[in-house]
C-alpha cells in the first residue's frame, strides 16, 4: 500500500501529517509513504528527520496587502503557480499512490488537486474550527474530510463526507515521562517552563521572555526555562539574553526552533504559547498547565476560541495579546511556582479534554476510503 501525504508551511500542518502516517503504519506496517512539501518550509527538515522520503514542489501563498515587497512576493507566487501543477502531477504519477492525504498548507493544494485529477482517492484533515482556503477548495472532490472541530463542518459543501476525528498528535508525546524528559535535557527536578510562538516566532513573547527569564533567575526561583524564538527572533532574542548576562546560564535553553518538542513538552510544568489547534491538542495529550496568548489576527479569531476551551475548563490562563503585560506573567508564574498542586490540577484538567479515540477515528476513515 502506498500513501502520499502533502503538507507544509507550519508545524500545525506538518505534525498532524506525521501523526497520520504513524497511525497508518501501526495498522499497516508494510505501508510505503511519500511526503510532498516545499523545499524551504519546515517540512524539508521535519519530514526527513522523522524517517520519511519527501519530494518537493515550489509554491507560495499570495499576500493581500500591496506593499512593494508583497507585490514582488506575489509575482514570485504566480511564477511558482505556473509550474506547481505539472510538478505535482509528476510526483503523483511517479509514486502512484493508493491514497493521498492532505493536511493543509501551500504544498497540499497542487499535490492533492493533482491526485484528484488522476483519479486517486483523497482525504484531507482540517485542524481548525475555521478551515483554511486550501482545504475548502480541495474538499469539493475529496473522498472524505476529517475535522478537529464540529464547527468546521459548516464551511464544507453539504454533499461532502465529513467526520469529526479530533486532531492526531505524535505518538512520541505519550511515551516520555517528565523525569525521563528532564534527564534527556540535562535538567534537574526543578519547575520547568516551556515558551514558544510557532515556527515564525511570536514577537510579543520574544520581547517579554528575556526579561521574564532574568527576573526568575535573579529572584532565586528554582526554574528551568526553554524558549523557541522562531525565524523572526533570531536577530533579537540571543542579543537580548546576552545583554542581560544570561545567555550561557545552564538553567535556560534557547533556540530558533525546537526539534524535540515531545521531550520539551514532557519536561514542562507550564507552557506559554499561542493557541493553534495542534498546540492545544498536544497540551491535552500530555496534560500540561498553560498560559495561552491567541494570535490576534487569526481567521475568525479562531485561536481565541480554541484557547477558551482550555480556559473555561480551568486548564489554562488565556490572555489576549492586547492585554499581555510582563507583570501578568510574573504573577501567574509566581502563583504556580508556589503552588505545585495548582499547576498539577490544571494539567489534569487539560488531560481530561484529550480525545482518546482520535487515532482509531482517523484510521476508520482511512480504512473506509481504501476499501
Amino acid at each position: 500500500m502506498k500513501i502520499l501525504i502533502a503538507c507544509g508551511g507550519t508545524g500545525g500542518h506538518i505534525n498532524p501529517a506525521l501523526a497520520i502516517a504513524g497511525i497508518i503504519s501501526s495498522h499497516c506496517p508494510e505501508a510505503e509513504f511519500l511526503f510532498a512539501g516545499t523545499p524551504d518550509g519546515m517540512e524539508a527538515t521535519l519530514v526527513p528527520a522523522a524517517g520519511y522520503k519527501m519530494e518537493t514542489v515550489q509554491v507560495a501563498g499570495f499576500q493581500r496587502s500591496f506593499s512593494p515587497k508583497n507585490i514582488a512576493r506575489n509575482l514570485k507566487a504566480v511564477r511558482y503557480l505556473l509550474t506547481a501543477g505539472s510538478r505535482a502531477k509528476k510526483i503523483v504519477k511517479n509514486f502512484s499512490p493508493d491514497l493521498a492525504v492532505g493536511t493543509g498548507g501551500y504544498a497540499a493544494g497542487p499535490v492533492i488537486r493533482a491526485a484528484q485529477q488522476l483519479g486517486i482517492p483523497t482525504v484531507i484533515h482540517e485542524q481548525n474550527a475555521y478551515p483554511g482556503v486550501t482545504n475548502k477548495l480541495l474538499a469539493k472532490k475529496a473522498s472524505a474530510v476529517m475535522m478537529t472541530f464540529e464547527a468546521a463542518k459548516a464551511y464544507f459543501p453539504q454533499n461532502v463526507r465529513t467526520e469529526v476525528t479530533g486532531l492526531p498528535v505524535r505518538g512520541a508525546l505519550k511515551k516520555c515521562t517528565r523525569e525521563q524528559a528532564r534527564a534527556k535535557l540535562g535538567f534537574d527536578g526543578r519547575m520547568t517552563v516551556l515558551s514558544f510562538g510557532g515556527s515564525q516566532g511570536a514577537q510579543c513573547l520574544n520581547e517579554l521572555m528575556p526579561d521574564l527569564m532574568k527576573w526568575h533567575l535573579d529572584s532565586g526561583m528554582e526554574i528551568n526555562h526553554i524558549h523557541a524564538y522562531g525565524k523572526f527572533g533570531r536577530d533579537t532574542v540571543p542579543a537580548a539574553l546576552a545583554e542581560r548576562g544570561i545567555a550561557d546560564d545552564p538553567r535556560i535553553r534557547v533556540s530558533e526552533y525546537i526539534h524535540d518538542m515531545d521531550v520539551c513538552l514532557a519536561a514542562a510544568d507550564l507552557v506559554i504559547s499561542r493557541a493553534g489547534a495542534s498546540t492545544l491538542s498536544e497540551l491535552e495529550a500530555v496534560g500540561r498547565a498553560s498560559v495561552l496568548i491567541p494570535y490576534p489576527t487569526a481567521a475568525e479569531n479562531h485561536q481565541y476560541h480554541n484557547a477558551m476551551v482550555l480556559g473555561n475548563a480551568g486548564a489554562a490562563f488565556v490572555i489576549e495579546q492586547k492585554n499581555l503585560r510582563s507583570d501578568d506573567l510574573k504573577r501567574i508564574l509566581t502563583e504556580l511556582y508556589e503552588n505545585p498542586g495548582k499547576r498539577e490540577e490544571m494539567g489534569q484538567k487539560a488531560g481530561a479534554l484529550f480525545r482518546q479515540d482520535t487515532d482509531e477515528a482517523v484510521w476508520n476513515v482511512i480504512r473506509s476510503v481504501l476499501s
